[in-house]
């Protein structure tokens, strides 16, 4: 335990020097003095400490891939990634002290990208609280765990420091903590100790991650734990079917700012609203919308059922239209 204590140490010490090294843009703490840095490495620390004996591998016995999982209660449900299970009936389930336990896969939302797994053991468990996701901002402090490349019996679970980045499409949020494979499923934690969300698609900069909200976990906890399995996977979380859309096609022309109305989907929100194709959409309430990307940044920041006010320009007129959002999967079962 000692040894484990001081190669923690180095890790954190290591990364407060990057961040006396690098200018936070949006930390919404900033961390202006020597003191400061230290106070906030000594809270990574406790943590850290905190929340390590519930970060679990969890290991396909079949096929021998491997992802991280957290434990969310005394009982032993297991949160952790639709995709890390996927394709499983039972996982091996290692601790940080190299315990090994079997866990049942129980239900998955694929839209999400979040899962449960059962340990089949009963006991009182090492477990986590469970935080909010919904009141994130950009520059918040965050605290990622998971079993990097696989369960290293050599160490624990790296602890890697970061900040939310933006709330990414539908229930997901994107950080700037260093994730590799291994730590798909594992947990993100805010300075509390609380989970808030867990690690889904690793993006190609290693350090450009999307996580899912704890809330959307939290919203889907019951058909979860009775073992229900829905939605689509998606690497491109813009194309989640939980996304809240307006119901139209998109185009561009060079030189005009605006998202140009292409289309209108039938009974649509666009169509029940009153949204015509060649409308140049430029605002959302309030919130200028320069492309496509952008609009499509602020509807994932939505939800479904949402009512926002779209500034137009039609006919060289202005005008606002409130539209109220529909999932993507909701309206594509309606054609």
């Amino acid at each position: 335990m000692e040894h484990e204590t001081m190669k923690t140490k180095r890790i954190l010490q290591f990364l407060a020097c990057g961040l006396c090294l690098a200018q936070p843009l949006h930390a919404r703490d900033a961390t202006a003095t020597l003191q400061e840095l230290a106070k906030l490495e000594t809270k990574v620390e406790q943590v850290s400490r905190m929340v390590m004996p519930s970060t679990v591998a969890l290991i396909s016995e079949r096929t021998g891939s491997s992802g991280s999982g957290v434990v969310a209660t005394e009982e032993g449900l297991i949160l952790t990634a639709a995709h890390v299970v996927q394709g499983a009936d039972s996982l091996l389930v290692v601790f940080p002290n190299g315990k090994q336990v079997q866990g049942k896969v129980l239900g998955a939302n694929y839209s999400r990208d979040i899962a449960m797994v059962q340990i089949a053991d009963a006991g009182k468990w090492p477990c986590v609280t469970l935080g909010n996701s919904k009141p994130l901002q950009a520059g918040d402090w965050v605290i990622a765990l998971g079993h990097s490349a696989g369960f290293d019996a050599a160490r624990t679970p790296p602890v890697r420091f970061g900040r939310v980045i933006s709330k990414g499409p539908g229930n997901f949020l994107t950080t700037d903590c260093t994730l590799i494979g291994g730590d798909s499923g594992g947990p993100l934690f805010d300075l509390d100790g609380r989970v808030i969300a867990i690690h889904s698609s690793i993006g190609q900069s290693l350090s450009n991650n999307n996580h899912a909200g704890i809330d959307g976990v939290r919203e889907d906890w019951t058909r979860l734990k009775a073992g229900e399995t829905w939605g689509e996977l998606s690497l491109n979380p813009f194309a989640n079917p939980e996304m809240p859309v307006l119901g139209i096609g998109m185009a561009a022309m060079r030189g005009v700012e605006g998202v140009i109305v292409d289309t209108v989907v039938p009974h649509s929100p666009a169509a029940a609203a009153g949204v015509r194709p060649g409308d140049l959409i430029v605002s959302i309430d309030g919130s200028e919308v320069a492309d496509a990307r952008e609009l499509l940044t602020i509807l994932a920041k939505k939800q479904a059922g949402d009512q926002v006010k779209i500034g137009v320009t039609r006919d060289q007129k202005k005008l606002e239209i409130n539209v109220t959002l529909k999932r993507r999967n909701e309206l594509f079962q309606q054609r």
